[in-house]
C-alpha cells in the first residue's frame, strides 16, 4: 500500500511539472500583438489569457516556482524510499521525458487553447508564489523592460498573406488574397509604371473646333474623358467629359473645346507612389490625371489604372471589347 501511495504522489508531483513546463513554453509562444488582436475581435480563449501574457513576468515567474518545488519534492519524495543515486536518476528520467519533452511538445501546438484552458490554475500559481514571484516580476521589469512591439515589414506581411492561399482553414479567397498583395505593393511602384504613355492618349488643344467630324473621331477613341493640352505638352486646362456633349447638335453650330465646361485636374509627377495615387484622385475630384516629368506632360493615369495594379487584371468595358474585335478583324 506503501508502494502505491508513493506512486501516486510522484505522478501527481510529476503531472504538476509537466503542466507547468508545457504552460510556460505555451506562454512564450504566445505573440502579445496577436493576442491582443484576437481579444479585441472577441476571441474569448485570448480574452482569458491577454492579462497572463500582459504581466508576462509574474506569469513566468509563479510557473517556473511551482514547477521547480514540484521537481524539488518529487527527488525528496524518491530519496525517501531510493538510495540518492538511484532518487536522482528516476527523478531526472521522469522529469525530462514526462515533465519536460512530453507537454512541451503537446502544448506548443495549440498554445493559446491550453493555456486558456489552465488560466484558473496560473491565476492560482500567482496567488500562491504572490510574495516571491511579484518582487521577480519588478526586478526582471527593471533588468530588463517591457516587452516592445515588432511590427511586420511590409514583405514579411507579403508573405504571411500569400500563405493563406490553398489553406483550407483560411477565411480569404484567392480574389481577396490577390487584392491585398496588390495594395502592399503599391508603395513600391511609381506613377510613371502604369501611365498611359502621351503617344497613347487621345488629346485636344483648347483651340480645338468640336463639329460633327470631331465628335466621330472622339467617338471613335472610345474615351469618356478627353484631357486638354496646349500644344507643347506643358500645361493641362482641364478634363472635357462626353456625357456632357450628348445634348449639344453640332451639326447646326460649330464651338470650341474651351467653350466647352472644362473640369479642372492637377498635375502629378511621374515618380509619385501609387499608395497616395487614391488621395491624389480625391483630392483632385477626377478620375483622370495628366503626369508630368521634365516640366512636360509624358501620359496620364485614371483611377481605372490604378484599381488594375492592385486587382492584377486589366479591367476591360465595352470599348475595349469592341477596339480588340476591331483589330482581330483587321487582322484577318
Amino acid at each position: 500500500m506503501t508502494t502505491l501511495y508513493t506512486v501516486i504522489e510522484i505522478a501527481i508531483l510529476v503531472g504538476f511539472s509537466a503542466l507547468c513546463s508545457g504552460l510556460n513554453v505555451a506562454l512564450l509562444a504566445l505573440d502579445f500583438d496577436e493576442l491582443r488582436r484576437k481579444a479585441k475581435l472577441g476571441n474569448q480563449a485570448a480574452i482569458r489569457v491577454l492579462p497572463l501574457r500582459r504581466h508576462s513576468h509574474l506569469t513566468l515567474a509563479a510557473i517556473l516556482l511551482v514547477n521547480v518545488a514540484a521537481v524539488s519534492a518529487t527527488s525528496l519524495v524518491l530519496e525517501h524510499h531510493l538510495n540518492g543515486l538511484l532518487a536522482g536518476l528516476i527523478t531526472t528520467l521522469l522529469i525530462v521525458i514526462f515533465g519536460e519533452i512530453f507537454p512541451q511538445a503537446l502544448l506548443s501546438k495549440r498554445a493559446l487553447h491550453y493555456m486558456s484552458l489552465a488560466a484558473p490554475i496560473v491565476r492560482l500559481m500567482i496567488v500562491v508564489t504572490y510574495p516571491i514571484s511579484k518582487p521577480l516580476q519588478l526586478l526582471l521589469d527593471r533588468l530588463f523592460g517591457q516587452e516592445k512591439r515588432q511590427l511586420e515589414t511590409r514583405r514579411e506581411l507579403g508573405m504571411m498573406i500569400s500563405e493563406h492561399l490553398g489553406h483550407n482553414e483560411s477565411e480569404l479567397d484567392e480574389d481577396e488574397v490577390e487584392i491585398i498583395k496588390g495594395a502592399l505593393q503599391l508603395s513600391e511602384k511609381r506613377v510613371r509604371d502604369i501611365m498611359v504613355p502621351i503617344r497613347n492618349v487621345f488629346w485636344l488643344t483648347p483651340d480645338t473646333i468640336l463639329n460633327d467630324v470631331q465628335i466621330d473621331q472622339i467617338k471613335h477613341a472610345g474615351r469618356s474623358r478627353i484631357p486638354i493640352f496646349n500644344r507643347r505638352l506643358t500645361k493641362c486646362y482641364g478634363v472635357l467629359l462626353m456625357k456632357e456633349l450628348v445634348d449639344i447638335d453640332f451639326d447646326e453650330a460649330e464651338y470650341r473645346v474651351d467653350d466647352m465646361t472644362l473640369h479642372p485636374t492637377p498635375l502629378i509627377g511621374s515618380m509619385t507612389a501609387l499608395d497616395t495615387m487614391f488621395r491624389k484622385f480625391i483630392n483632385a475630384g477626377s478620375h483622370l490625371i495628366p503626369i508630368e516629368r521634365d516640366d512636360a506632360i509624358v501620359g496620364i493615369v485614371t483611377i481605372e489604372d490604378l484599381l488594375e495594379e492592385i486587382l492584377g487584371h486589366e479591367i476591360e468595358d465595352e470599348t475595349d471589347r469592341s477596339r480588340k474585335a476591331r483589330k482581330r478583324f483587321r487582322a484577318k
